[in-house]
């Protein structure tokens, strides 16, 4: 996980393979870029194709660094063909890898305990998941978790639902056509001490919220006007010392760090597929910290190939990076086009007529449907099915309404019927999640939308 900002430069029309893979080369560790793989999901008439990306995080000071992110793709989760897992950990600390690769491992295993509950309750199957994970390593002899831990922003694809579960500043984000313009639903909130709720939640837990020169005594203890983009962000202080200085509130692992708020509780959005949404990004801050919501959502939508989106923003991320600073944070994101079973072209495609705008995806760069649970090695670019590798408040929050890019292929070759555009409504905690079914092709991903908040605890 990267404390520090940057950036990353986009091939800016690049439709076809070559040029992207060739951008993706440039990048050390990246393997020549991401694959591609299919995941049916037939209670909703839909496909997942899906790419991932793992880039290993420039450090000149430390170059026998190991990569500290880790990923997953199940698709047949649990072996339902209705569910489909994608999950990004980002891990800190001396341990944050072994905390990563930990959480990676753990976490679909203890879903799977709870296969019963994720469909009647994924807000608390997700819960109890995540909480369990957080108590095994601390348990764990192999993993020192004392000063080290790692976020989670998990998927679920179950038939025509999505479930998010988040603890930590990683992201979800989805991209939705609405009002004739592809904009980004966030389908996580970071949870960092910017937050209002979150800062009151540690502090009700004894924390001290101060940014590291405030700490040294060269700001205000008192001062809270802290800029995202300015300066040290406030960080999550011991009343009585000088740790654990996390600038994130929510976490797997920092043992250390509990007993000021630091918790393992995740937050769990769930939203109904619809034809507006085009598809979905799961991704590392080593994305999100120079890159914002709505201009990740408009990088994919100028790519009819997942692929080719990975390797847009992981070397968009990269530049921006050294933009900002001499190092860059790792970089791992995982795209899933939603798209309708019928429809073999892009995201989005049985909505528009893309013309002559790139040529369409082949067949046989795509990988067949496989069982889950193939664990890669850390610097590698990831892939299918199987493969998983080790590389705001959200009271208010809702869509963002910025203009995509002029060249978005939506805008410039036609645009969605008004009958295909979402509407986003509110439905309590409570209620049980829906069942989980989701499909192929540029076609459904919304309907009524679920926020779980865990209890504040310490």
């Amino acid at each position: 996980m990267g404390c520090a900002h940057g950036k990353g430069c986009l091939p800016r029309h690049a439709r076809d393979r070559g040029s992207s893979a060739a951008a993706a080369k440039r990048l050390p560790g990246a393997q020549g870029g991401a694959t591609l793989g299919r995941a049916a999901v037939p209670g909703a008439g839909l496909v997942l194709e899906h790419a991932a990306l793992a880039v290993p995080g420039l450090y000149p000071d430390s170059p026998a660094r190991v990569p500290q992110d880790a990923h997953l793709v199940a698709t047949r989760f649990a072996g339902d063909p209705d569910l489909h897992l994608f999950a990004v950990f980002d891990g800190h600390g001396a341990a944050g890898a072994a905390c990563a690769a930990f959480a990676r491992d753990a976490l679909p295993r203890l879903l799977l305990a709870s296969a019963a509950s994720l469909a009647a309750d994924p807000a608390a199957a997700f819960r109890a998941a995540m909480l369990a994970a957080n108590a095994e390593m601390h348990a764990a002899p192999a993993v020192d978790d004392s000063m080290s831990g790692t976020t989670a922003v998990a998927a679920l694809v179950a038939g025509p639902e999505l479930h998010v579960a988040n603890v930590g500043d990683s992201r979800a984000v989805a991209g939705v056509w609405r009002a004739g313009r592809v904009v980004a639903e966030d389908l996580s909130w970071d949870q960092t001490p910017f937050r209002a709720d979150e800062r009151a939640r540690v502090r009700a837990c004894g924390a001290r919220v101060m940014s590291v020169e405030q700490v040294e005594g060269m700001r205000d203890p008192d001062a809270e006007g802290w800029a995202p983009d300015e300066g040290d962000p406030p960080r999550v202080w011991a009343r009585d010392g000088l740790y654990p200085g996390t600038a994130f509130t929510r976490s797997l692992g920092d043992l250390a760090a509990e007993a000021v708020g630091v918790v393992a509780d995740p937050e769990v959005k769930s939203v109904h597929i619809t034809p507006a949404h085009l598809f979905f990004v799961v991704a590392s801050d080593g994305v999100f910290e120079f890159l914002s919501s709505q201009k990740v959502v408009d990088m994919v939508a100028m790519y009819q190939d997942p692929r080719d989106a990975c390797s847009a923003i992981a070397a968009e991320s990269y530049k921006l990076w050294l933009e900002h600073e001499n190092r860059t944070d790792d970089i791992t994101i995982i795209i899933v086009h939603i798209r309708d079973s019928e429809n073999s072209g892009p995201a989005g495609s049985d909505k528009v007529d893309y013309g002559s705008v790139g040529a369409p995806i082949a067949v046989h760069t795509i990988q067949s449907e496989m069982p889950i649970f193939v664990p890669s090695e850390v610097n590698g670019c990831a892939a299918t099915e199987v493969q998983s590798s080790s590389s705001g408040s959200p009271t208010e929050r809702s869509l963002s309404c910025v203009a995509p890019s002029p060249t978005h292929p939506l805008l410039t070759r036609g645009r969605i019927s008004d009958a295909s555009k979402a509407v986003q409504t509110e439905r309590p905690a409570s209620q049980p999640g829906q069942t989980w079914h989701q499909v192929d092709g540029g076609a459904e991903l919304e309907r009524s939308v679920q926020r779980s908040t865990p209890p504040a605890s310490c």
